[in-house]
């Protein structure tokens, strides 16, 4: 069921206290129903909570504002993931959760990166699908170890190679224990992004 308290529009799917939940966001255009299916998929019996992005770019929901393709209002960027941070705070203690691994797609992958840089206290951890470096002059976070899959798609015709690449190394950088693959597969997800979270999961997510 849908939720509009907690700051944020968003669904919340119980689950299996000792697995990790997940914290799912959606790309551009999506809502809180998007990734649902897939976070069913890849992490069996997890706890699913879903905000819905509060910008809205042509009528097209968002998790923060953009003045251009690939590039970002960095102050909306820093108030937006300080006001995620905070409603995953409350949510965990709303719904009783450890903290979440997030799983996020384009816009959604961009704001967990942001996350991690500003506020890496919020997640255990993260699956970013197509990300882009969200913020070019973050202060060094502290990640601790936190794992962290990046998946990049080759013939991605919105986010540069190199502009991927340097996200992953930020998050080394900050501690972060980093996989990043590149896919062959434009913007949209593949099969081939779907085997390799499942299979990254099964290595690597954090247990609750």
């Amino acid at each position: 069921m849908t939720t509009t308290d907690l700051g944020f529009v968003h669904r919340f799917e119980p689950g299996d206290a000792s697995v990790r939940p997940l914290l799912l966001l959606h790309g551009t255009g999506g809502d809180e129903a998007d990734l649902l299916p897939l976070g069913r998929r890849v992490s069996p019996g997890a706890a699913l909570l879903s905000p819905r992005g509060p910008v809205l770019e042509n009528g097209m929901p968002r998790f923060f504002r953009r003045l251009s393709e690939g590039v970002f209002d960095a102050d909306d960027v820093r108030r937006r993931a300080a006001d995620l941070a905070g409603f995953v705070a409350a949510a965990r203690a709303r719904y009783g959760l450890p903290a979440p691994l997030a799983l996020g797609f384009s816009n959604g992958a961009n704001i967990a990166a942001a996350m991690l840089l500003l506020h890496p206290e919020t997640l255990a951890g993260a699956v970013l699908l197509r990300p882009m470096v969200p913020l070019s002059d973050a202060a060094p976070a502290d990640l601790a170890g936190r794992p962290v899959l990046l998946l990049s798609g080759a013939a991605d015709p919105i986010v540069p190679a190199e502009n991927a690449a340097r996200l992953a190394a930020l998050l080394t950088a900050a501690g972060a224990r980093v996989e990043h693959a590149t896919l062959p597969a434009g913007h949209g997800l593949s099969q081939a992004d779907l085997a390799g979270v499942e299979a990254w999961m099964a290595r690597e997510a954090p247990p609750a």
